[in-house]
């Protein structure tokens, strides 16, 4: 499945996933952010707008917008869980405001374990909290992340972060999808909804990333065999699922490479190629699942998808538009098992 934005502006770079096609200004004022120590400047990331749809895809967003979900059919969830959902704190934070008996529901005094549902009245330190519940479809949004930033809310060194350069979300809490770390730059998903980054960063998913790598070093074919068939890191073992070169002059010192890998452990592809005592001088990722990296995306940018899109990619991880879990179809007996 491929996104409408990714026929017109998706990245030509990027292998297109195992058993799918290949994917073909207004700036805000900074604001301050607040570093350990100190405050500093932090320029808003510009917006990408792209040419307006065609009608079809615009009556298809509005009617999408417009979904909502009887709140009465929302499944109760454990209450830290639904305070960081609604952007109270983290979830650890919550645990330990619950343990020190300042969170209430309902009258009473809340526990860990608790579950609590729309109807239910909680309060954090004497204030009554407005949860958000997930009753709608969510927001999606493509960032090209700069090196240097780190996709953290929070950082004792001051640095700046993913978070810092977007808008913020008015009625809900980003969740960035995975994690770029902070000298690699490239297509950073960020969403509104946490059962969506749940599910596409679960490793049961398996859900593609592909980076495109800059090496210095001699990556010959007996080495490239060698990363597909997997080696033994100090973490376990790992693999790439697909490497293959991107041009570039052989008798350069730097050749580029494109891999494609399924997991998210901290600095596997930078520890792959060390471990054949090859040097990563640039690492970008240029495809995360179905969502290439847009060559209009520059970096600093970011692109929200509009309503046809996000549909598409919850549909696309299985999900319900406003993030339920689809129930798993009802396999048909074959004749054969009727003989």
């Amino acid at each position: 499945m491929a996104l409408d934005h990714e026929r017109r502006f998706g990245n030509k770079n990027a292998a297109a996933p195992a058993g799918q096609p290949a994917a073909g200004k207004n700036g805000a004022p900074p604001r301050q952010g607040k570093p350990d120590g100190g405050k500093q400047l932090v320029q808003k990331a510009k917006k990408l707008r792209l040419r307006s749809p065609n009608q079809d895809i615009k009556d298809k967003a509005k009617r999408l917008r417009e979904v909502r979900v009887d709140l009465d059919d929302i499944e109760p969830v454990r209450l830290q869980k639904a305070l960081a959902a609604s952007g109270v704190g983290s979830r650890r934070e919550m645990e330990e405001w619950i343990e020190a008996g300042q969170v209430t529901v309902n009258g009473k005094k809340a526990s860990l374990g608790d579950r609590v549902g729309p109807r239910d009245r909680v309060m954090v330190k004497g204030d009554q909290i407005k949860l958000k519940w997930p009753d709608r479809l969510p927001r999606v949004i493509m960032y090209h992340k700069e090196e240097g930033e780190i996709v953290s809310r929070d950082d004792p060194e001051g640095r700046v972060t993913v978070f810092d350069r977007l808008p913020q979300a008015k009625s809900s809490r980003w969740v960035a999808i995975g994690r770029l770390d902070v000298n690699t730059s490239g297509l950073l998903l960020i969403t509104t909804s946490g059962e969506l980054a749940n599910r596409m960063m679960h490793p049961s998913f398996e859900v593609e990333r592909e980076y495109s790598v800059r090496v210095l070093g001699e990556l010959t074919p007996e080495i490239m065999k060698q990363m597909v068939a997997g080696v033994e890191l100090e973490d376990g073992e790992a693999r790439f699922d697909r490497v293959f070169q991107k041009g570039g002059p052989e008798e350069a010192a730097n050749q580029w490479f494109n891999v494609v890998i399924k997991e998210g452990r901290n600095r596997e592809v930078r520890r792959m190629f060390e471990h054949f005592g090859l040097t990563v001088s640039r690492l970008i990722r240029v495809r995360f699942g179905n969502i290439g990296l847009p060559p209009r995306l520059k970096r600093g940018q970011f692109y929200e998808l509009n309503s046809a899109e996000v549909a598409a990619v919850m549909k696309w991880s299985n999900l319900t538009v406003t993030g339920g879990k689809k129930a798993a179809p009802v396999k048909k007996a074959s004749a054969k098992a009727h003989r």
